[in-house]
């Protein structure tokens, strides 16, 4: 008899069924050769403390660092888990063989793992490795099934972030619950992941309290009904752009330079932009460049669960934890791929398969309406879908690919569960459609110093600029259907067309080079403003990077492999973080509570709160998983630096 055994009981009838397994038996099901059983998640768990010796069952500083001399698992403490653990246990102890069918991820091979090693099974394992619960992905992996031995890398992985949060958690809540609280009844919980993601949350709210708002003075000014900001040369840019372009020469690489680089002029004080305001004000405004250039702008990255997380947050205002519970329950109702993924690519084989999708999305109707019939129809017509390496690439995925749908039309979903679905359906149609063309004006005149006031003419000149961005053609945007507010911010001089999704005012008129004309100039205040607090969305890229703030995406897609917490856990470390006391919600906005800041300031060895030492962790799990690192190493770097981090607490003068 072979024995599949999967994380929860759903799945488990997913798969039963298309083994034909179709009798219900106490605890599995059985039929046509196999006897398909379940977990409820982690059925098993480290011991604890007193587990292994009875000196840690109470806390005692003199007892730290706690370092079991070898790591053991049990069963939870409940009646419904020991029950279904004998159930499994006799399973397996009557089998021939074993699948694994637990989630294709890290966690998930950790679990079944621990219940195959406490059920004693001695039969061969085999692994069930899929992307999506719908018959075909089932049905192929299991033609593909892999000996157990092939994903050794991914369970041990999976046991030393179980072992490294144990060490640290276990000693570093009792280290400073003693040290720091002992007579006021409260546990001072601390993280391997927890922690570094609550500093980050302080710092920013510190960086909030203590922002001190700098005032200047913005010039510009009116010239055909078309507003102009100052600008003057960068040099400071200019000199890093030469080093940049000089280094890539050294390298054998060609990188043109930028050329004359810009920057808003802001004047410290309203009696020196008067001064020069008055100055100019009547003067002629000449034109002295008119720059056109065409781009082109690619779709939006498929999603990974975190950029799910980020959007869904943004535009429907779920927390991370929400949207991770929406887009599983999406995954098994086998609508949408596993959800639990770091990768925004697709491997080369899934390209085959895409038109089956399209045509699934193509026949989906929500209340009636094919919302995807009309976004879909322009990619047939007998042509084949367009294949990027922005989107295909087989070097960038590993285990998983990114989130999209599976084909199979959505039935009976919930409305907040469409929404989801319709983010990850239109993210998936407008990766095969065209770049979005735009063409960029940019205008750059002059007005210069009246003589009679002092100035000197062409010597003085002062400088302004505005750009316009136009789309020429939609492209992808069409899918989207959202305007690109990317440049909001970013060009201090561009002012909105409400034509146009893009900013800036140059595309208003026609202008020439040369030509000349009165203009008005005016000056306004300007304040600098503090940073926002953190929310679901910003917090889980901050986590991702290592607190670093990154928009480019090539260059976070560096950064993940040093982020701190797994993509499926890091919504639960904020939830963690908000039911232990230490950040609260507050609309949208997290912010650390007055234990939250207390915690911080009791710990001062760095290694307990840095973002980018415990990114340094997370890249040598996953290097692994990778079998490009020993278990065996990290484990004793782990054993040294809880020993090191109790021993300088314990030196540590009370605060």
């Amino acid at each position: 008899m072979v024995v599949c055994i999967a994380e929860k009981p759903s799945v488990a009838r997913e798969i039963a069924n298309v083994l034909g397994a179709k009798t219900q038996k106490d605890g599995y099901l059985e039929g046509n050769g196999y006897q398909v059983t379940w977990t409820f998640g982690h059925l098993c768990e480290l011991k604890e403390p007193h587990e292994y010796t009875p000196m840690w069952k109470n806390w005692s500083l003199s007892a730290l660092p706690m370092i079991p001399p070898r790591f053991g698992i049990k069963l939870k403490q409940d009646k419904g888990v020991e029950k279904q653990f004998r159930i499994i246990e006799s399973l397996f102890q009557n089998a021939d063989e074993i699948i694994n069918c637990g989630d294709a991820g890290q966690e998930g091979e950790l679990i079944q793992r621990w219940v195959m090693q406490k059920a004693a099974a001695k039969c061969p394992v085999k692994r069930l490795w899929v992307n999506s619960l719908t018959e075909e992905a089932i049905r192929e992996g299991f033609r593909t099934l892999k000996d157990q031995s092939a994903y050794q890398g991914l369970y041990e992985a999976g046991l030393m972030r179980a072992i490294g949060d144990w060490l640290l958690g276990m000693n570093a809540t009792r280290l400073y619950t003693l040290k720091y609280a002992a007579g006021k009844r409260q546990v001072l919980s601390v993280g391997r992941v927890q922690t570094p993601t609550l500093a980050l949350v302080v710092a920013r709210q510190r960086e909030i309290d203590n922002f001190v708002p700098r005032q200047s003075w913005v010039l510009s000014t009116l010239y055909r009904d078309t507003k102009f900001n100052a600008i003057e040369r960068d040099e400071e840019a200019e000199a890093e752009d030469a080093a940049a372009v000089a280094a890539a020469v050294e390298k054998g690489k060609k990188q043109k330079p930028k050329g004359i680089i810009y920057k808003p002029v802001e004047y410290a004080t309203e009696a020196e932009g008067k001064a020069v305001l008055d100055s100019i004000k009547d003067s002629p405004f000449t034109v002295l460049s008119v720059e056109k250039k065409k781009g082109t702008e690619a779709p939006p990255r498929l999603y990974d669960l975190t950029g799910l997380q980020v959007d869904c947050n943004k535009k429907l205002g779920l927390s991370a934890e929400q949207t991770l519970g929406i887009i599983q329950s999406l995954y098994e109702k086998k609508v949408t791929t596993y959800p639990r993924v770091d990768t925004t690519f697709l491997p080369d084989d899934v390209y085959a398969k895409c038109p089956q999708t399209m045509n699934g999305l193509y026949q989906t109707r929500f209340a009636g309406v094919a919302p995807y019939a009309d976004l879909i129809r322009p990619l047939g017509g007998g042509k084949p879908l367009r294949k990027s390496k922005k989107v295909f690439d087989n070097s960038k995925v590993t285990d998983h690919h990114a989130i999209i749908p599976t084909g199979t039309i959505p039935q009976g979903l919930t409305e907040l569960e469409q929404k989801v679905f319709d983010l990850v359906a239109r993210s998936f149609i407008a990766a095969f459609y065209d770049d979005c063309q735009f063409e960029t004006t940019t205008v750059i005149g002059k007005a210069s110093p009246d003589p009679s006031k002092g100035g000197e003419n062409g010597k003085d000149d002062i400088l302004f600029r505005t750009t316009c961005k136009v789309i020429i053609e939609e492209g992808w945007r069409i899918v989207l259907a959202t305007a690109d507010s990317s440049s909001q911010g970013e060009n201090q001089d561009a002012s909105t067309i409400s034509s146009s999704p893009f900013k800036g005012e140059a595309g208003r008129g026609s202008f020439v080079k040369g030509e000349s004309g009165p203009h008005t100039p005016s000056l306004s205040e300007k304040w600098t403003t503090p940073p926002k607090p953190y929310t679901d969305a910003t917090l889980l890229r901050a986590m991702e990077t290592a607190g670093k703030t990154v928009e480019d995406e090539e260059l976070r897609d560096a950064l993940k492999e040093n982020g701190i917490g797994r993509p499926s856990t890091r919504a639960a470390i904020i939830e963690t973080l908000i039911r232990r006391g230490y950040i609260r919600r507050q609309r949208s906005s997290l912010h650390p509570t007055p234990t939250g800041f207390e915690l911080i300031d009791l710990i001062r060895e760095e290694l307990l709160k840095s973002a980018e030492l415990t990114g340094r962790w997370e890249k040598k799990l996953r290097q692994i998983e990778r079998h490009e690192y020993e278990a065996r190493t990290f484990l004793d770097e782990l054993k040294q630096m809880v020993s090191d981090i109790v021993l300088a607490v314990l030196r540590e003068p009370k605060q």
